[in-house]
Formats: C-alpha cells, structure tokens, sequence
C-alpha cells in the first residue's frame, strides 16, 4: 500500500482512491506530488478533457473566429475556482481538477445532444451529462486498470469525485438532473461516505458549481457583444426588458420582476458596463475589462458573505457551504438569460438545436445496428454485456465521447453503410 501524502484541511478518507495503486507506481508518477496534484494532473491529461475542444459551448466550434468551446469554458471555470478556492482555505489543485472535469461527461453539441441521449434511453435509466462525468471519470478513460482487471478510468480520490458531483443522488422521479446511473452506484456510494445524510454538495463542488456559473454568465454576455447578437442598447428598450425578465425566471424561480430590474439596473449604473459596443479597438477593450469586473464582482461577493457566515477557514468538504447574496444570484440570472434569449433561442438556434437532435438520435440508432462500427474499447465492453440494455448504454458512453464533427462523421459513415443482417 502506498504512503499517503496528507493535505491540510482533509483527511485519509479524502484522499483514499476506490481503486488500490501499487506504491511502486505511485513513486514513478511522481511521488512528491500530493493526491490532488496527482488528480488535477490526471484530468488535465486526459483525452476527455482534450475532446471538450470539439464540443459545443454556446456557438459551435467552427462557426467563429472567436469561439468558446466545452474545453476552453472548463479552463475559465478553473482559474476562477481555484482563485475562490484560494481565498477561502480548500485546497486550489481539487478545486481546480473539480472544475477542469465539470463537463467532461457533455456529448456532441451540448445540452442539444444530452436532451437527445436522455430521449432515447428512458429504458436503461436515461442520459445525464453529469452522471456520464462519474462514468469518465471512474470507468471510461483510459489510465488505471484494478486488481479484478477493470477499468478504473482516472481512479480518481474519493474527494475529486464528490467535488465533480453537482447532483449528489442518483436518478428520481420528478428530475432529470442526477449524478449516477444505476449501474455505477457502487462508486457512488463509495464516494458519499462522510457525506450528510441529505443529498447536499460537498463545499468544492458547491465552488466549482458558481465558478461555472459565473464563468458561462460573464462569458456568454462578452460573446453575444463580441459576436452582434446582442446590441447594449436594446437592454434598456422597456419591452426588451420585460422579455428579459420574464426569460430570467428560468435561473431564479424565486425572484420578483422588480428585484431583476434592480439586478440589471445596477450593472447597467457601473461606470465600466459596455453600454453600448462599435467594434474598434477601445470597444474591445472595455468589453473585456466589463468581463473582469463581472467575474470580480460576482466571486467577491462569494468570498465576504461566506466568511461572514462561517468564518476566515479553512473550509472544506462538509464543514461550510458557499453563500451567495441574492443580490449577487439575481445579477447572474439576468446575465444567463442575455445569452439565452439573444443567443441561444433565435430562431436560427432552434432549426441547428433540432437538425444535431435528430442526428444524435438516428445515430444511435444506426451504431446500434452496427457494433461492427464502435471503437476497439468499446466494442469489447458491447462483447462483453450481458443484455441488450447493457449493450444500448455502451453505444451511448460512445456518442457520447465524440466531438461534434466526429458525430457528424460517423452518422455520415453509417448512414451509408449496409444495414446489419
């Protein structure tokens, strides 16, 4: 058994990997390295992490000169947290490593694609893209093999895991978020030891989980500007605003149409605001200084009202949970809804969103008719499942890794080729 390098603020069993590495292997690695170092350089590596390059964020890869792909969204969501991480006592690599690995499980074109996965696997316990990051993580990427001759995936600690997962339950009646497929619950429930009893995210994963927030709200506004989608100016027209509010609902149910017109108001008052964008050089430049205050304002915020409510730190794991002024979370939601109704719901978003559904769920279709097709790991995991249902989620896990022009090519490849006899 290797020697276990300790971190302050966590203990054994944080740092504990469901998988046992020989300690030879351990030391050859780089033995100086704390578990989470090991972690956050485990991901970092990874062909997942790599493929996120090709996978839709907002505008798909291609379509811009200046896009934000799956991957370049993970590596802003990990600056952002490991600074949060930094500045309230858990540790920075876990955080980090949380962040970089919080979209790992998304399929070709994004939630268009996971919408699509879900529909057509109702039977064997749906499609979630957080459930597919526990999957990556613990059995589909390549790295460790266990003692019984399986796959481990990355063979994470049990702390990276619980701070990827942002639903902490498997599937329920009455949702379609979730964080484990009936057939990886041993894992799950490996990895929620310490845990509460109620189903609450551990304080890193609660950190990853704003920083993604903050990083897709912030972000998503700079592209919509950058890009022409959005026009400043039309956010101060009252019925634009009123259909802005109305949209903002979706991301704080909770909130009064007056509280969002003062959450927009405010951002609207601040002396760096792009109130209004032409393109030159000196618009470019105040545009991204109003994404860095943004990103500032909003993480600021975070790390003075936690500290008011549970103290300087260190905090970690289940001892603290991150508070964010409703100030703070009505601003974001206003944000969040600016890409949704300019961006991603015009009708040009809707026609692509239906075309790369379609694709995905005739794709499955046709690799399901034709396993001859899967790439060699998956197709030994198809050999070996013992059911048709087994055999569907294989053909899933691998649509699910494609990026969206590999999607595109293998539905061409398929769609071609003779049907299986």
């Amino acid at each position: 058994m290797a020697q276990l390098i300790s971190v302050a603020g966590y203990e054994e069993a944080d740092i504990e990997r469901y998988a046992v590495e020989p300690a030879s292997e351990l030391k050859r690695t780089g033995g100086e390295r704390t578990p989470f170092q090991r972690d956050r350089a485990r991901v970092l590596h990874s062909l997942a992490l790599r493929r996120l390059a090709g996978k839709t964020q907002v505008v798909a890869p291609g379509e811009s000169d200046f896009p934000r792909t799956r991957l370049t969204h993970s590596l802003e969501v990990a600056q952002i947290g490991r600074e949060l991480a930094g500045s309230l006592g858990a540790d920075p690599d876990l955080v980090e490593a949380s962040c970089l690995a919080h979209d790992l499980g998304h399929p070709p074109f994004g939630h268009t694609g996971e919408g699509a996965l879900n529909e057509v696997t109702g039977a064997i316990g749906g499609f979630e893209g957080n459930a597919q990051n526990l999957r990556i993580l613990t059995r589909l990427e390549a790295k460790v093999i266990s003692a019984d001759g399986r796959s481990a995936g990355l063979n994470p600690t049990r702390a990276l895991l619980d701070a990827t997962t942002k639903y902490p339950w498997p599937r329920r009646p009455g949702t379609n978020k979730f964080g484990a497929y009936a057939d990886d619950l041993p894992v799950f429930a490996w990895l929620r030891i310490g845990a509460p009893p109620e189903p609450v995210k551990c304080f890193e994963a609660q950190i990853m989980d704003w920083s993604d927030d903050v990083a897709y709200s912030v972000h998503d506004l700079e592209d919509a500007i950058y890009a022409g989608h959005l026009d400043p100016k039309v956010l101060l027209i009252d019925e634009e605003r009123a259909a802005l509010f109305e949209r903002s609902l979706g991301y704080a149910p909770d909130a009064e149409p007056g509280e969002l017109a003062a959450a927009l108001d405010r951002l609207q008052c601040v002396e760096w605001w792009p109130a209004e964008y032409d393109r030159s050089f000196a618009a470019q430049t105040r545009l991204k200084r109003a994404a860095s205050e943004l990103i500032g304002r909003f993480c600021l915020a975070v790390v003075h009202a936690t500290r008011a409510e549970f103290g300087p730190g260190p905090h970690t794991r289940h001892n603290a949970h991150l508070i964010v002024p409703r100030p703070i979370r009505l601003e974001n939601a206003v944000l969040k809804a600016v890409a949704a109704r300019y961006v991603m719901e015009t009708e040009r978003a809707f026609m692509l969103r239906a075309r790369q559904a379609s694709l995905i769920r005739e794709l499955v279709s046709l690799l399901a008719d034709r396993p001859d097709q899967l790439e060699p790991a998956f197709h030994a995991w198809w050999s070996d499942a013992p059911d048709d249902q087994s055999r569907l989620r294989v053909v899933v896990d691998q649509i699910a890794s494609l990026t969206d022009a590999s999607a595109n090519r293998l539905h061409s490849l398929l769609s071609g080729l003779p049907r299986r006899i």
